[in-house]
């Protein structure tokens, strides 16, 4: 029996990727929320096969500097917590310190970056981990993230994607939950070279509607109701509009797009209670409230 050794650093950040960026879906997901926790209101995607073959973020967020770069894609290194109070308010969507590290040590990455302070940007490419030099870049103020060729060096995880349809699919899953969890950042889409989505900075209203389309919007129930230090809005689809599946049921808490048994289970009680708009807003509204005394 051999030894107990330690892993190299190499390995260690594959490993992990496989727990962080099981498709392109996730690492998008991930370059989503860096760009929102930035503050970026403006955030392009562009995607290639599916995301396998590229993914890159552009957006206008805080950017990051020159001697932050090397840490940006180093593991559990972040600027979004500092102790256990701010891991566990969970104010930003981003704060394990492992996303960049985990994309980069199984993709060619490159991280371009300019904050406004700055009369230039920086560039750190990255290949399999191997960090290159930092050099000076001309770029607009925010960062671009690029990623190409997603488990190029891990040929046994790319075997276990999809298609190339499926893995789209994900891909845009991902970027429509960013965009109706903060419509007042604009989202821009593209595929193999043609643009899929495109939104402006709007209001929620106008964001469920380009996203969910008219035919929910006219049967859905706006809510907005407060308790306690708890607020809850949204649409809710009235019983007519109802659908077997939960594929266009969106949770979000704090921005956080989440899967929860439990509140899936009493929004569809609630919608299969009521048959009428004020009798499904009053029974919400009863929820919001008991959550707040209940907290």
């Amino acid at each position: 029996m051999p030894n107990i050794q330690r892993l190299p650093d190499q390995l260690v950040n594959q490993i992990a990727a496989g727990e962080v960026v099981e498709r392109p879906a996730a690492a998008l997901k991930e370059l989503l929320e860096n760009s929102l926790d930035a503050g970026a209101t403006d955030i392009a995607v562009t995607l290639r096969e599916g995301g396998v073959r590229q993914i890159r973020i552009q957006d206008n967020g805080a950017g990051i500097a020159r001697e932050d770069m090397p840490l940006a894609v180093a593991r559990h290194a972040t600027s979004k917590i500092a102790s256990l109070d701010d891991l566990e308010s969970v104010g930003t969507l981003g704060f394990r310190g492992e996303a960049l590290a985990s994309i980069a040590s199984v993709s060619r990455f490159s991280l371009v970056s300019r904050q406004t302070t700055e009369r230039h940007g920086w560039r750190l490419d990255v290949a399999g981990g191997e960090l290159a030099e930092i050099e000076p870049a001309q770029t607009e103020p925010g960062t671009t993230v690029d990623v190409l060729e997603l488990f190029y060096n891990t040929p046994a995880r790319r075997k276990f994607l999809r298609t190339e349809a499926t893995e789209f699919a994900h891909a845009e899953e991902a970027v429509r939950r960013a965009a109706l969890s903060r419509p007042d950042v604009a989202f821009r889409l593209t595929h193999n070279g043609r643009p899929l989505l495109r939104v402006p900075t709007q209001d929620a209203t106008a964001r469920a509607t380009a996203l969910l389309g008219e035919d929910f919007m006219a049967a859905a129930v706006p809510l907005d109701e407060g308790t306690a230090g708890l607020r809850i809005w949204g649409f809710v689809g009235l019983p007519t509009a109802a659908r077997a599946g939960r594929d266009v049921q969106y949770l979000f808490v704090n921005g956080r797009f989440v899967r929860d048994r439990l509140l899936a289970h009493v929004l569809r009680a609630l919608v299969d209670a009521q048959d009428a708009d004020t009798g499904l807003a009053a029974a919400l509204r009863a929820c919001v409230h008991a959550f707040g005394a209940a907290g």
